[in-house]
């Protein structure tokens, strides 16, 4: 995995933003791609894979249920 992926559950990290949430899609998806940055032909599915690896990080991190934590309010 990649190392610059920070854990964005609590007790890691308090109320993770949008732009962490999106910061992690973006490092996943630059590890799984080997592109950095993507060409013009790659663009459009390069944003794509960011924008649903986010909404599915967001959808994990609102559901996750964390011992000995109260269960904290959907973002």
């Amino acid at each position: 995995m990649c190392r610059s992926i920070k854990t964005l559950r609590e007790p890691y990290t308090e109320d993770a933003t949008e732009e962490d949430v999106r910061a992690a899609a973006l490092q996943y998806v630059r590890k799984i791609s080997g592109f950095r940055a993507p060409s013009k032909a790659n663009t459009e599915a390069f944003d794509r894979a960011v924008a649903a690896v986010a909404a599915a990080t967001q959808d994990l991190l609102d559901h996750l249920e964390v011992r000995g934590q109260a269960t904290s309010a959907a973002h």
